[in-house]
C-alpha cells in the first residue's frame, strides 16, 4: 500500500472515530494535505476560520504568508511538502465559532493519535513545528517558541525545527516585521540540514 493510500485510509478512520467537543461546531474536519512522500512536514496547532470553511490547512492570511516562505524562500512548491495541524477541528472561544483560541490540553490529547499516525506514515526528514502548541507537543516541553525556535530537536528520529507562527508575524508588524528575518534564518538551518541551496 502506498503512503497516499495509507493517509487516505487514516483520514476515513479519523473522521469516523475521532470525537471531541470541537467536532460539534466544525464545518470541516481539516485532516491535512500535500505530498505523502514529503521530506518536509509542517505542523501547526489547529484550523482557523478560513481553514474550517475550506477544509484545508493554512489557507488564511497566515497560511498565505507560510506559502510565500516555502515557495519564495525554500524554492519548493507547497504541494511538495505535507501540511497538517495537531488538532483537526477549529477551536473558538466559548465554541461560538467567532474568535479563534489555542486548543486545550484535552482537545490535543484526543486528536494526538491522528497526527502521530500521519507522521509515522509520511516519515519526513524534518518537521517544521509552527508556533507554541506544535513545538510544545512535539518536543514535550513547556518552553515557549522564543526559546526553542532556531534549534534542531529530535522527535522519534525525525528532526524538528520550531518556527514562529505566521499569525504572530502578522500581528507584530506584518510583512515588515523583523520576525520575518528570524523565521528566514531558521528556515536556512532547515535547508542546510537537507542540503538545499538558498
Amino acid at each position: 500500500m502506498s503512503k497516499k493510500e495509507e493517509l487516505d485510509n487514516l483520514e476515513k478512520k479519523a473522521i469516523l472515530l475521532h470525537e471531541c467537543k470541537l467536532c460539534k461546531h466544525r464545518k470541516h474536519f481539516v485532516f491535512g494535505e500535500g505530498n505523502a512522500e514529503a521530506e518536509i512536514m509542517i505542523i501547526g496547532e489547529a484550523p482557523g476560520k478560513d481553514e474550517d470553511e475550506q477544509g484545508r490547512p493554512f489557507v488564511g492570511r497566515s497560511g498565505q504568508l507560510l506559502t510565500r516562505i516555502i515557495e519564495n524562500g525554500m524554492k519548493i512548491k507547497r504541494f511538495d511538502i505535507y501540511i497538517s495541524n495537531i488538532v483537526k477541528c477549529r477551536p473558538t472561544k466559548g465554541n461560538l465559532g467567532e474568535q479563534d483560541r489555542p486548543p486545550e490540553k484535552e482537545e490535543i490529547e484526543s486528536a494526538r493519535w491522528i497526527i502521530e499516525e500521519q507522521i509515522n506514515i509520511i516519515k519526513p526528514k524534518i518537521i517544521l513545528a509552527v508556533g507554541n502548541t506544535s513545538a510544545r507537543f512535539l518536543l514535550n516541553t513547556k518552553d515557549g517558541i522564543t526559546k526553542t525556535h532556531g534549534n534542531l530537536y529530535d522527535y522519534k528520529n525525525i528532526k524538528v525545527m520550531p518556527i514562529y507562527h505566521p499569525s504572530y508575524i502578522l500581528r507584530n508588524g506584518g510583512e515588515n516585521s523583523p520576525l520575518k528575518k528570524v523565521v528566514w534564518e531558521d528556515i536556512k538551518k532547515v535547508m542546510d540540514y537537507l542540503g538545499m541551496k538558498y
